[in-house]
């Protein structure tokens, strides 16, 4: 992915300034792509000189005002283009994996250290994650499992449809909000796999240093 069709797909959302967009990416978009303010800013610039979106008109233009930006016609043309390209999945780089192979011929070392701090650092986002999924998809979250919750009849508790032959699977939320929640799941599951890899990887550092 890249950060202009980041942007683009956050305008189409909600048209913002830069400054929200940098607020957005640091609480729910940088889950899936993560950025600086300066480069949102930068590409923000590209974007208005490639036509493919546009400062909103402001009624009193004042010193210092937020430019607020949307997506044009040939923004929304474009990722739509990009949505239906075909791209192989890209190959996994981890430094951290890397310092654990050299380790093994060098020595540890204060890698243990380093993992916990690791760890502590994926705790942290795995709660943000899971608070967020909470406070913005709970009545999607049908579980553990984080599968959307299904409709239910509010007297008897069996899923709508179940008596009027509707469909039995139909589920609550809109394309929008239910792929939205699909990303988010993506971000809560890849934290919980280096939780759980890094407590085994400590483990076996203090083995290995015991």
């Amino acid at each position: 992915m890249s950060l202009p069709h980041a942007i683009l797909t956050a305008l189409l959302e909600k048209p913002s300034s830069g400054l929200e967009l940098t607020r957005r990416f640091d609480m729910s978009i940088g889950y899936f792509w993560s950025a600086t303010h300066q480069q949102i800013y930068r590409e923000l610039g590209k974007l208005e000189q490639a036509g493919f979106i546009r400062a909103l008109p402001q009624d009193v233009p004042t010193r210092g005002q937020k430019r607020e930006y949307e997506v044009l016609p040939a923004g929304r043309e474009e990722l739509v283009a990009w949505v239906a390209k075909s791209e192989d999945p890209k190959p996994l780089r981890d430094a951290f994996g890397l310092r654990l192979r050299a380790a093994a011929m060098v020595g540890t070392g204060e890698l243990l250290a380093e993992v916990g701090r690791h760890l502590g650092l994926h705790r942290v986002q795995l709660a943000t994650y899971q608070e967020i999924e909470k406070r913005d998809f709970g009545h999607l979250a049908g579980g553990p499992d984080g599968r959307a919750a299904e409709r239910t009849d509010g007297r008897t508790g069996e899923r709508a449809g179940g008596r009027s032959g509707g469909r039995a699977d139909e589920r609550v939320g809109g394309r929008e909000e239910r792929l939205q929640h699909l990303v988010l799941r993506a971000g809560i599951q890849m934290e919980r796999f280096w939780v759980e890899w890094l407590e085994e990887a400590a483990a076996e550092l203090r083995e290995l240093d015991g």
